[in-house]
């Protein structure tokens, strides 16, 4: 299927709409993320993490009271994908097996006419916590510079000594950057809103990886399509260039994009609520990492290889 047959859109020529659309959702997003902040799951703060199902909906109040006097400090205590789960979370660690038993019993006390199960226990220990923090920003930060040095080998110039020749790296960082960016900060817009959890755990973590992975292949396609055309179209204007290298690869990025979009709504209404926001992270990367591609990625390539231009 090939959609934009013959596309000659004027992309390049306006690329201000992007920048104020790129503006506009970065300044939320970091405003969101230095006033609000992000909500970490258990495993990046320590602790001990229980999902419980009810027989019927119990009020927050009336489960958090009751395990506070168990636990000896107040647990945190919100719905879980519906009004019969509830997803209990306190900084208390210890055996595993005893405070599961111990969160039951207090819950079965002060609710005797409700039956309860345990779905699902989590405990990290600080130490581990720690460390998986520090590996998980090594990893991010890693990737990044991996991505960096791929498409510097792939497209850059061999001894890069002016601002043109890191113009496609760059480009492919800052598009990353602006992903990772409005993604992290519509995690933190949005929680405590939409009725499913947007903590930042390991799962989050897999999906922004994988958010900057599958942008950076989009990017890659439009990059060596600009290649080529600079090499055979040499007396043109290089925003010129680049308006039809985006042109000739759009329908391959809406298709690629929409047929993955597809796939991951699917994953994210049929999924549950454990996978609700890592599959909510991906359809995210995937609208904005195709946006990035070009609306980011490529003006910034535009931006430093005209100055050879002027």
């Amino acid at each position: 299927m090939r959609l934009f047959e013959n596309a000659s859109y004027n992309i390049v020529g306006n690329l201000k709409i992007g920048y104020i659309i790129s503006g506009v959702l970065l300044t939320i997003s970091v405003i969101s993320l230095l006033t609000r902040g992000v909500e970490t799951g258990i495993d990046f703060q320590g602790g001990t993490e229980f999902v419980v199902e009810t027989s019927e909906p119990l009020t927050v109040g009336a489960v958090r009271s009751p395990l506070a006097d168990a636990l000896g400090t107040e647990p945190e205590v919100k719905e879980y994908g519906s009004a019969n789960e509830l997803l209990i979370r306190s900084t208390v660690g210890g055996d595993v097996t005893e405070l599961s038993a111990l969160v039951v019993g207090a819950l079965e006390s002060a609710n005797p006419n409700v039956t309860l199960s345990l779905q699902k226990t989590d405990s990290f220990a600080p130490r581990f916590a720690d460390d998986l923090k520090r590996g998980t920003l090594y990893a991010v930060l890693g990737s990044l510079f991996v991505i960096f040095i791929y498409i510097l080998a792939r497209f850059g110039s061999s001894i890069p000594t002016r601002s043109e020749d890191l113009a496609f790296p760059l480009g492919a960082g800052a598009a990353r950057a602006h992903d990772v960016t409005i993604t992290l900060g519509l995690f933190s817009l949005l929680q405590g809103v939409v009725p499913f959890s947007l903590q930042i755990d390991q799962a989050s973590i897999a999906a922004f990886l994988t958010i900057v992975g599958y942008s950076l292949n989009d990017t890659v396609i439009i990059f060596d399509r600009i290649r080529e055309y600079a090499n055979i179209f040499k007396t043109d204007a290089y925003a010129t260039v680049v308006n039809k290298s985006i042109n000739q690869t759009l329908s391959r990025t809406v298709v690629t994009s929409l047929t993955t979009f597809i796939v991951v709504a699917v994953l994210f209404i049929a999924g549950g609520p454990v996978l609700r926001g890592f599959a909510f992270a991906l359809i995210i990367g995937v609208v904005i990492g195709t946006y990035s591609s070009v609306f980011v990625a490529s003006p910034v390539v535009v931006a430093l290889k005209s100055r050879n231009e002027q």
